[in-house]
């Protein structure tokens, strides 16, 4: 098992989490983004998007993350990363969506390389952009979480995909230096999720490839 990822890409931040809690230690091979590895002939020959992360299992190759957790839950069951019910599956993957579809690609590095080469805009203008979509959801998910706000998680005392996402979309706005302040919810899940070692082990600081 092969992990292919950056330290910094929030996307491979969470099947680090998820590999971490279910006890898996993968091989890891960074793919360094900012130099433009990922679009190197040699990693467009087994992962044509050129994305991070990628998973590779012997002659199996498995792209996107929340693609890969889930295949993970499904291959090693425990602990479960989705709960019981239809409907609480449902629920937790609506967070889940809501961050890995409607904030993470307005903000991620392709889309931010547009915006300065393409369209020459400011680097305040590029973190305004940044912050102005992390606000737009974080304010849904925030109301979301508060109208179920029972257990130290996103749906009770046991993490689960929501909180694989949350967590590294929390540490995109700090980078920005964004209050977690107005979302108060967000926060102390936050909090919760960097106390359980498999969170903690996963932030991008403690990773090999680390800068």
């Amino acid at each position: 098992m092969i992990l292919h990822d950056y330290f910094r890409s929030s996307a491979s931040f969470r099947v680090r989490i998820a590999v971490n809690l279910k006890g898996l230690s993968p091989e890891r091979r960074s793919v360094h983004l900012v130099k433009g590895e990922q679009r190197s002939a040699d990693y467009l020959a087994i992962n044509p998007q050129g994305f991070v992360p990628m998973l590779t299992i012997g002659d199996r190759r498995f792209t996107q993350s929340l693609a890969i957790i889930e295949y993970l839950d499904e291959t090693y069951p425990q602990p479960p990363l989705l709960p019981k019910t239809a409907e609480e599956r449902a629920w937790v993957r609506s967070v889940a969506l809501a961050i890995a579809c409607d904030i993470h690609p307005l903000n991620n590095t392709r889309v931010l390389a547009h915006l300065k080469h393409a369209l020459a805009t400011s680097q305040e203008t590029r973190d305004d952009w940044y912050r102005h979509w992390i606000t737009e959801g974080f304010n849904a998910i925030e109301t979301q979480l508060a109208g179920r706000a029972t257990g130290r998680f996103c749906l009770g005392d046991t993490p689960t995909l929501a909180d694989i996402c949350l967590v590294p979309q929390v540490f995109n706005s700090q980078r920005l230096h964004m209050a977690l302040a107005p979302w108060p919810r967000i926060s102390s899940i936050h909090a919760a999720c960097l106390a359980v070692p498999a969170f903690a082990d996963a932030v991008p600081a403690k990773q090999p490839d680390a800068e």
